[in-house]
C-alpha cells in the first residue's frame, strides 16, 4: 500500500483533497441547518415532528439510492455526491442537538428563569452549554459516517478515496483497493480522534468535574 502511494503521490493527494473536501463540506452545511433546525423544533412545538421526519428521510434511504436520485437533478460530480452525504449527515447532528436541548433538567432551566433570565438567554446560557457534549457526539457521529460513505462519490464522478476502490474493484488490482479503503479508515480514525478533542475542550469545565 504505502509502495503504491509513494509511486503515485499526485493521484493519490488529488483522491485525498477531494474526500476531504467533499467530507467537509457536507458537514458544514449539515451543521449549518441541522442545529438551527434542532434549536427551532426545541421551540417550537408543532415544527418538532416535520424537523425530526425530515433527519430520519435521509437515514432511510440507502445512500447511493439517493445518490442515484440526485443526479438527474444535480448532474454528476461534486453536487450529488454532497447532496447524498448531507442527507446522511444532518440526522445525527439534528437529533443530538434536539434531545440535548430537550433533556436539561426542568430545575436547572427553573433556577434561570428564577434569576430572571429571558427565555433567549435561558437557551443560549444554559440549554446550550449544557447541550454541547451532546452536540459534539452527534458531530462526531456524522464526521466519520462522512468520511466513510464520501467513497461512493466514485459512483457519480465525484472523485475522492472511493475512485481507488473502484479501481481497485474494477481491475481486480489488491494494492489498489487496500490503498483506497485503509486511507479512508485512517482518515476517519483521524477525524473522529480530532473531534474527540473538540468535544473535551467545547465541554463545560463543570461538567467535566461532574463526570
Amino acid at each position: 500500500m504505502l509502495q503504491y502511494i509513494l509511486t503515485h503521490q499526485a493521484e493519490f493527494m488529488v483522491l485525498l483533497r477531494q474526500h476531504v473536501i467533499l467530507t467537509c463540506s457536507a458537514i458544514g452545511l449539515a451543521t449549518s441547518i441541522g442545529i438551527p433546525l434542532a434549536i427551532l423544533a426545541s421551540r417550537i412545538p408543532f415544527l418538532e415532528r416535520p424537523v425530526l421526519l425530515l433527519g430520519n428521510l435521509g437515514q432511510t434511504i440507502p445512500s447511493l439510492v439517493i445518490l442515484a436520485l440526485c443526479i438527474p437533478f444535480l448532474g454528476i460530480g461534486f453536487a450529488p455526491s454532497l447532496a447524498a452525504l448531507f442527507l446522511r449527515a444532518i440526522l445525527p447532528i439534528l437529533m443530538n442537538t434536539f434531545t440535548g436541548i430537550k433533556n436539561v433538567e426542568h430545575g436547572i432551566i427553573e433556577a434561570a428563569r428564577g434569576m430572571g433570565m429571558t427565555e433567549n438567554q435561558i437557551l443560549w446560557k444554559v440549554q446550550i452549554p449544557l447541550t454541547v457534549p451532546v452536540m459534539i457526539a452527534g458531530l462526531r457521529t456524522a464526521v466519520v459516517q462522512a468520511v466513510s460513505l464520501a467513497t461512493l462519490a466514485a459512483f457519480a464522478g465525484g472523485g475522492s478515496l472511493g475512485d481507488l476502490i473502484q479501481q481497485g474493484i474494477m481491475m481486480v488490482d489488491q494494492e489498489r483497493l487496500m490503498t483506497g479503503a485503509v486511507s479512508t479508515a485512517a482518515l476517519a480514525l483521524l477525524a473522529d480522534f480530532i473531534i474527540g478533542l473538540l468535544q473535551q475542550w467545547l465541554t463545560p469545565q463543570g461538567l467535566k468535574i461532574s463526570a
